[in-house]
């Protein structure tokens, strides 16, 4: 009986959550405490619930202190010389300014804020892929590839989400997907290099001069308008006269290309931002402290050199709590979700349903399927859906069948809500992403989804090698 109310519980959230019906918040509260009150669980839940609120109480610390911390790395424009110098490297090789827009990308989206990066690099990019006449499509394509791959970092929402639904460190779940997210990343390249290489055919080498009107792509000013296939309009035009432009503009990278607001700070504090954040990683890696301990001590420090006025970290709290407290809240109710379906036993009963179901045969490779079927599950499955409805479940069916619970936290970051949430409809950052470049959810979806898939599935391949994965 209990697996029924497991079931039902999770059944009942999921379509609560995929049809809009209430907020995940309201889902993840109200939903386990009805069933377990018609299951006469009732009595205990006040200690089942404390006891999940309990456990996802450091993810929750460490998530508040990172999105501040590197909130206020942004502000202090610890990434701009970057993002200057690979712009002013890049010049009008369409394959260098894809590589360069996929580094940037990658950089930024240490917040673990897909929106936040979508801004910023689409603010830096786009003007430049306009006036040289890159297709939009491309640097939605390249940002998401980016964007996507960084979102497996441990204070990202899929991996933090995986740790608060199963209780696991990150040390169980994100170190042994280190190798693998790093071939991820040299595969984001390479899609990068062959996008750019198929803009350059298409345009050839430009060499932008600021001082001419360049008439290509939407350089003139205009948005531009793209067909079904996502080819600018002028494209025809484009590729006449892509090889025509001449001269170089010192300050085009910077004040001609993009409006990126560039910050007055101190070289010393740029340097001392820099080494913090060093170390901060360094340290993580280490897992030496804890990681909610990490942050919180970096950011204080962080205050200190960059913003010491009482006032000024007010405002610096103002301006970035709203984001903080929508995450926590999430994070906390994620406990009482996943305490009140563990403490109940829902979830060990389900489990034991679902392995009574599954031949024996295919227990270990549960883990592999799931993984390269994770990227498109985020075309279907919200984040909180999927890590607080569905993982936990797979989690225990794979324990109580002898394969480790861990791994299908690993095959789940590999892809969903990770690789694919830039391609999913059912996250808002998507929108910021696809609205800024002009482009519609279809094409970019089209266009972007072989080669986000293919990222999943070197993720896949490279864990099966180095042991985060097994057949």
């Amino acid at each position: 009986m209990l697996a029924l109310f497991g079931f039902l519980t999770v059944g009942v959230f999921l379509a609560l959550t995929l049809f809009t019906r209430t907020s995940v918040l309201v889902g993840l509260v109200l939903v386990p405490v009805v069933f377990a009150v018609l299951a006469g669980e009732g009595p205990d839940l006040g200690s089942y619930m404390a006891d999940g609120v309990l456990k996802v109480a450091p993810v929750a610390v460490m998530m508040t202190f990172a999105v501040l911390y590197f909130s206020l790395m942004m502000e202090q424009g610890l990434f701009d010389p970057l993002i200057r110098t690979i712009v002013r490297w890049a010049k009008g090789d369409p394959v260098k300014i894809t590589v360069g827009t996929a580094l940037v990308t990658m950089c930024v989206s240490l917040d673990g804020d897909g929106a936040a990066t979508f801004l910023i690099t689409l603010s830096a990019f786009l003007p430049i892929y306009r006036r040289i006449g890159m297709r939009p499509l491309v640097l939605t394509a390249v940002v998401a590839l980016g964007a996507g791959l960084m979102n497996l970092l441990p204070w990202g929402g899929p991996t933090l989400r995986a740790m608060a639904a199963l209780d696991l460190p990150s040390s169980e779940i994100f170190t042994p997907m280190i190798i693998p997210m790093i071939a991820g990343g040299v595969w984001v390249l390479v899609a990068s290099y062959l996008l750019g290489r198929g803009e350059r055919r298409r345009l050839g080498r430009i060499t932008l001069d600021a001082r001419e009107k360049v008439t290509v792509g939407a350089a003139t000013g205009d948005t531009g308008s793209s067909d079904a296939t996502g080819t600018d309009a002028t494209s025809s035009d484009a590729a006449g006269t892509a090889g025509t432009v001449s001269g170089d503009h010192p300050d085009f990278d910077h004040a001609a290309a993009h409006q990126w607001n560039d910050t007055d700070v101190p070289r010393w504090r740029m340097i001392t931002n820099a080494l913090l954040t060093v170390v901060l990683i360094v340290v993580m890696l280490t897992h030496s402290i804890p990681m909610e301990i990490c942050f919180l001590v970096a950011f204080v420090i962080a205050l200190c050199i960059n913003i010491p006025s009482w006032k000024d970290q007010q405002e610096l709290m103002q301006k970035h709590g709203s984001s903080v407290v929508l995450v926590t809240s999430m994070v906390f109710a994620a406990g009482v979700f996943t305490g009140v379906l563990g403490g109940t036993g829902m979830i060990q009963e389900m489990a034991r349903a679902l392995a009574d179901l599954i031949p024996q045969g295919m227990a270990d490779a549960l883990p592999v399927t799931l993984s390269v079927i994770s990227m498109p599950l985020s075309l279907v499955f919200t984040p909180d859906a999927f890590y607080f409805g569905v993982l936990p479940v797979f989690a225990e069916t794979a324990g109580a069948m002898g394969v480790d619970p861990a791994m299908i936290a690993h095959a789940a970051i590999a892809g969903q809500m990770t690789t694919g949430f830039p391609l999913s409809p059912l996250t808002a950052s998507t929108f910021i992403l696809i609205g800024m470049a002009k482009v519609e959810l279809g094409d970019h979806q089209k266009f972007t989804f072989l080669w986000a898939w293919g990222t999943t599935v070197v993720i896949t391949l490279t864990a099966l090698v180095t042991g985060a994965l097994s057949i």
